[in-house]
């Protein structure tokens, strides 16, 4: 545990080690013909390489690479947004296709400028990554899109394998580490998406090092379980820039061990927690069982053993 003044030195653990194989240069060089972002470039995630080069995931950002929010920790760039680019899920799907990723998470900047937020392209980028990739589960990670509960009707109709929404921080820390944001409709926002589709998974993630006490982070688990939130990640936040906040304190991994035994204590279905975990970290792993069964049956480099499917080699 370190506290925090300024600027403090990041600890031994916070250190990763990079792996540029081919796998990884090669989505990157795709990323860039498709004209397609992702939020593991703009968000500079530290897993960045892990997914691309082991894992065959990646998280696309759609609806452009401009924020209407200015939240005090994202890295993302802020300003007025493009025009809707409906081209865009099309790319998304065919990179998809050609990488063969087995796990797609679709996130996106804010878009306060439109009346849906987004809510119609995501739901064309899950059909379209579905014609072409039956077998890839597909995970969303929308905004709150103003709770509007239209919208979420909207995108929870293209029937994703898992959804995606972020509280971020505590709720004492939420007005000063979130943009236009709430903490209830964010935990509303869950919660409705589990009367829309009660058999989708729904996630959320926490950052810490924000400044939140320990009983804060136990408040915030108490507060997902009761929105029937499935799955929890916790992970560190990191500064981007100087211009972001600061980090307050660095949590050591053993704390993140004993976060994640209290959190599957308290009774998440699974709970990914340490200095490196992102919202997309091992995303692959907690879609349903009849997700993974769909994978399975469709994805190259799995096959049917008797009368069970098993994954052989990817």
């Amino acid at each position: 545990m370190t506290k925090s003044k300024e600027h403090i030195r990041k600890p031994e653990w916070l250190k990763v080690k990079l792996n540029t194989n081919k796998t990884y240069n090669d989505l990157k060089k795709l990323m860039r013909e498709k004209k397609l972002n992702t939020v593991c470039e703009e968000a500079k995630c530290p897993n960045i390489h892990e997914c691309w080069s082991e894992r065959r995931t990646a998280t696309f950002m759609i609806l452009g690479d401009t924020c209407t929010r200015a939240c005090r920790f994202c890295a993302v760039k802020t300003g007025l947004p493009n025009e809707l680019d409906w081209g865009e899920p099309e790319r998304v799907a065919e990179s998809t296709e050609i990488m063969e990723l087995k796990h797609v998470v679709v996130t996106a900047v804010a878009r306060d400028d439109l009346n849906d937020g987004g809510a119609a392209v995501f739901a064309e980028t899950v059909r379209a990554i579905r014609r072409r990739m039956p077998g890839t589960t597909i995970e969303v990670l929308p905004s709150d899109m103003k709770g509007d509960y239209e919208s979420l009707h909207t995108l929870m109709d293209s029937q994703p394998d898992i959804f995606n929404h972020n509280i971020e921080t505590v709720r004492r820390l939420t007005k000063r580490v979130r943009a236009k944001a709430t903490y209830d409709r964010s935990l509303e926002l869950l919660a409705r998406v589990k009367e829309i589709a009660p058999h989708v998974p729904t996630k959320s993630s926490l950052m810490v090092g924000l400044g939140e006490t320990k009983e804060e982070i136990l408040q915030a688990m108490d507060d997902l379980l009761k929105h029937n939130v499935d799955i929890m990640t916790i992970g560190q936040y990191l500064q981007p820039t100087r211009k972001h906040l600061n980090v307050e304190r660095y949590y050591h991994p053993d704390e993140f061990e004993e976060l994640k035994k209290v959190a599957l204590d308290k009774g998440f279905k699974h709970c990914e927690a340490g200095p490196m975990v992102r919202s997309s970290y091992h995303a692959d792993e907690q879609v349903s069982e009849t997700a993974i069964q769909r994978r399975i049956k469709y994805l190259k480099g799995y096959e049917s053993q008797g009368d069970k499917l098993e994954y052989v080699k990817f």
